[in-house]
């Protein structure tokens, strides 16, 4: 099962991470590279730097950052293959995140999400399967 490990939360324009963050999160993703579990991790920049593509009443309006509600925001995340939830919750709860948030009085959110298999999609009919199966493949160098 694959589960995707989301950071909530926007630094202020231009911050970057704090070398100790920095040392926690490299340790934590060897701990997760090591068990065999880690696929993806990355971090992204902050807000002020995202656009947001709003579809609304049938038209698209493009809106730039930063966007204000920074506990709906993704800092980061990591894609998991484990063989539970629970597993996954378990990393996620030793995410270093509360280095993110030392002495700042913010709450630090790390978010657990399952990510949808093709087969978790039952209204997907065997033709859009099969099409979705051959892009997957083009896309991993199958």
């Amino acid at each position: 099962m694959r589960f995707m490990i989301l950071l909530k939360g926007d630094p202020a324009p231009g911050q970057m991470p704090d070398p100790e963050l920095i040392n926690a999160m490299i340790k934590y993703n060897q701990e997760l590279a090591q068990a065999g579990v880690l696929l993806a991790a990355e971090g992204l920049l902050d807000s002020s730097k995202g656009t947001r593509v709003i579809y609304s009443a049938g038209r698209r309006r493009i809106v730039d950052g930063p966007f204000t509600e920074a506990k709906e925001l993704v800092a980061g995340f990591y894609l998991i293959q484990v063989k539970s939830k629970e597993e996954a919750v378990e990393w996620a709860r030793r995410c270093p995140v509360e280095y993110a948030v030392k002495d700042s009085g913010m709450e630090a959110v790390v978010e657990v999400r399952q990510v949808a298999e093709l087969e978790d999609i039952t209204t997907m009919s065997e033709e859009q399967r099969a099409a979705e199966h051959r892009l997957r493949e083009q896309i991993s160098g199958s």
